[in-house]
């Protein structure tokens, strides 16, 4: 068996997605695995140096996880040969400036979302690769979700008919940190700090609803700050400036209506921290991130309003679960087509024009709660 080293500048992994979703799950993973499997029987294997400003956390984390290479030099590390892409999941505002060094470098380019807090920055630096002639991936993960493939499965076979609507829940109760610390970082509440639901998640809903539903063409949104006061990593309090939830209806191609309820101010009494409900004229599905139960026509009960008796009907009794539950980690399998894509293998739909257009719905939707209208949703040109 070959194998082929792939070098891989990790930044932002000291963070819990980072860690968890990417470093571990995923390019950790995949070396236990042998590496990515290519065409021609090589094997090729991720080699990371992870990069941060902390030196301790950084040694430590490296040190945990058995990885060789590590430091906090960025700028050292983009001017090496050894190292082939550039991957970053530290904070939004950041993002920008650091793609834009690693495109400068030569560097082939992966990260998370949202890829910057305006769209014509996102445009700027899909613009910029386009011309360094470099390849490039934005993080996409929900694509990947054993319960969204199922519903994809579902659609593929015709199962729902014509589609009429998605709705969506999705969110938690995030704590404000003095009682109970806080779940997830600060500056997710802080609007000057590159925070706010609507930014992170529509984000989200747009590849999400692109791929499995119709094109998005207009949106209407309006956003919350629901808790005004929350308390930092330190105990400080401080005044939270972005938006905690937002409730956002979006129109699609061939006229399916989409509504999205994101929050992170909810407790939780449904499947999972995300459902999707999708009804069609043959029948309906709700998937969380793993399940996914599916209800026909012919299974579809026929309830009467009567308020002065209790429900008759058991409205969980006819859906039957999806099967199948053979699935790799979402982001493993983003991650292992990239790694393909950089040597060769094909093309890579989702790249910085894809995350362009998540920054576009959610700009637009913050947009939308300011002027208080729907507001349409311009196609992008490559």
């Amino acid at each position: 068996m070959t194998q082929k080293r792939i070098g891989i500048i990790m930044h932002g992994v000291t963070g819990r997605m980072g860690m968890n979703q990417h470093l571990i799950r995923s390019i950790l993973e995949i070396r236990r695995q042998g590496g990515v499997a290519l065409k021609d029987g090589t094997r090729l294997m991720p080699d990371p140096i992870l990069i941060g400003r902390n030196a301790q956390k950084i040694a430590s984390l490296a040190k945990q996880h058995g990885v060789e290479r590590f430091g906090t030099d960025l700028k050292k590390a983009l001017e090496s040969k050894e190292d082939e892409i550039f991957f970053d999941a530290a904070s939004t505002q950041l993002r920008p400036k650091l793609l834009e060094q690693a495109i400068k470098a030569g560097k082939h380019v992966y990260c998370e979302k949202p890829v910057s807090t305006t769209f014509a920055e996102a445009m700027d630096l899909y613009n910029a690769a386009k011309k360094a002639g470099i390849k490039h991936g934005v993080v996409q993960d929900k694509l990947w979700l054993p319960g969204l493939l199922k519903l994809a499965k579902l659609r593929d076979e015709g199962f729902f008919g014509k589609i009429l609507s998605v709705r969506g829940e999705f969110g938690y109760w995030v704590f404000e940190g003095d009682r109970v610390p806080a779940q997830r970082p600060s500056w997710n509440y802080r609007k000057q700090d590159g925070g706010g639901i609507i930014l992170d998640m529509l984000c989200h809903w747009r590849y999400v609803l692109d791929n499995l539903f119709g094109e998005v063409k207009s949106v209407s949104c309006l956003g919350a700050t629901h808790i005004p006061w929350r308390w930092d990593e330190r105990g400080k309090k401080y005044k939270a400036t972005a938006d905690d939830a937002a409730y956002a209806t979006f129109k699609l191609a061939a006229g399916v209506i989409a509504h999205f309820n994101s929050s992170w101010t909810v407790r939780v009494r449904r499947d999972d921290l995300l459902t999707l409900q999708v009804d069609g004229t043959h029948g309906s599905a709700v998937a969380g991130l793993r399940r996914c139960f599916a209800q026909a026509y012919g299974k579809t009960p026929k309830p009467v309003w009567n308020p002065d008796i209790v429900q008759p009907i058991n409205f969980f009794e006819d859906w039957a679960e999806v099967p199948g539950d053979n699935y790799d980690n979402a982001f493993k399998l983003q991650w292992e087509m990239f790694l393909r894509h950089v040597a060769g293998e094909g093309p890579f739909r989702w790249g910085l024009l894809e995350g362009a257009k998540g920054v576009q719905l959610a700009e637009l939707g913050l947009k939308s709660w300011k002027r208080k209208k729907w507001l349409d949703v311009p196609g992008i040109k490559a």
